[in-house]
């Protein structure tokens, strides 16, 4: 079903570019037909082929979806500070409980600049502050976004305020409380917004609607036990190092998966200017999990590591933004896995009435 379609010059236009169909093809609203000639070659039992096979094109080359309205660089920064921010919570409650101060007041502070920034590059995004706090108007549990924002809220007053006592130093059992409350929301914003790029109709994101939580959370483990690293003694490190570790390891799993688990769909994470990214992104990552075994317990080692782990999240988040945007402008990456499921869905059903004679 998909032969002819996904080619280059098979009657394709991409959104905002040139025809690239051969001559003699003229376009007739969302279809394209090329016609035979009389006396051709004859195909087996003498029959002559009078009409090609027609070639699917979009309307005017236009998106078949409409791409999403988030801007470049808000939503990845937003998207990359928000996954350290959750992740450095979680580091910190677990510092704070086990005997680590100095762990403990970096990965609070952390928590709490991450939080504060992803908020402003939010609503930097939105365009108008008082757009995020009608996000908070209603509770819509079916939705990502409405839940998100009632992950995001209380995780940034939370972590923003454990932040400002800590640099006070003031009300140490409000640090704790605060931390506390910050760390158990850390997890669900690291991972939310996987889910929030999932729930669309972009075909590079929610194709992967399983798989990109695991990705943006490993991400985000990746980067807060990166930063940590980088201002915490190594002597109390050791969590940070391996939560480090640990999100790197699913990070470089499950975006292998993505890139080559999804038939068409993956193809812009090999692509463009996300194929690029998106390399550049599992080199710094599998570079600092490697220093961090081999030379994280130096302080040398620790910063480089720490720096090329935040890095490669960073880059993460870009080159899977960029990834979904491409498959949003371009109409083959919509109606080839649409015709897909429609030719599967025919023959099983096909199938099933064999069966049932």
């Amino acid at each position: 079903m998909t032969e002819g379609i996904t080619t280059p010059g098979a009657g394709w236009r991409r959104a905002g570019g040139s025809d690239v169909a051969g001559d003699g093809v003229r376009a007739h609203g969302t279809g394209r037909r090329r016609k035979g000639r009389r006396g051709g070659r004859r195909g087996r039992g003498g029959e002559v082929p009078m009409v090609e096979e027609a070639d699917f094109t979009s309307y005017y080359g236009r998106p078949i979806i409409k791409p999403p309205v988030w801007k470049s660089p808000d939503v990845p920064l937003y998207l990359f500070l928000g996954g350290a921010a959750g992740s450095s919570a979680i580091l910190g409650a677990i510092a704070d409980l086990t005997g680590r101060p100095a762990l403990t007041r970096v990965s609070r502070l952390t928590a709490g600049g991450g939080s504060i920034l992803s908020v402003v590059f939010l609503i930097h995004d939105l365009g108008r502050p008082e757009r995020f706090l009608h996000m908070l108007r209603v509770i819509k549990p079916t939705s990502p976004l409405s839940i998100g924002s009632y992950i995001l809220a209380p995780f940034s007053a939370a972590a923003g305020a454990t932040a400002a006592v800590e640099l006070l130093g003031w009300f140490p059992r409000l640090k704790r409380f605060g931390g506390v409350v910050a760390g158990l929301f850390g997890g669900p914003l690291a991972t939310y917004t996987g889910v929030l790029l999932a729930n669309t109709a972009v075909p590079s994101w929610h194709a992967p609607h399983r798989e990109l939580p695991f990705v943006f959370g490993g991400s985000a483990m990746a980067a807060g036990g990166g930063v940590t690293m980088v201002f915490t003694p190594v002597a109390e490190a050791g969590p940070s190092r391996k939560m480090a570790v640990t999100g790197a390891a699913i990070e470089l799993a499950v975006v292998h998966r993505v890139e080559n688990g999804f038939g068409i769909v993956s193809e812009p994470f090999h692509t463009g200017r996300a194929g690029t990214l998106l390399r550049a992104a599992k080199a710094c990552t599998a570079a600092g999990a490697g220093l961090t075994l081999l030379t994280g317990r130096s302080r040398a080692g620790a910063v480089v590591s720490g720096v090329l782990l935040a890095a490669g999240s960073l880059l993460t988040r870009f080159g899977v933004f960029e990834a979904g945007m491409a498959s949003a402008k371009d109409p083959k990456y919509t109606v080839v896995p649409q015709r897909e499921r429609m030719a599967a869905r025919a023959a099983q059903n096909g199938h099933a009435s064999t069966v049932s004679r």
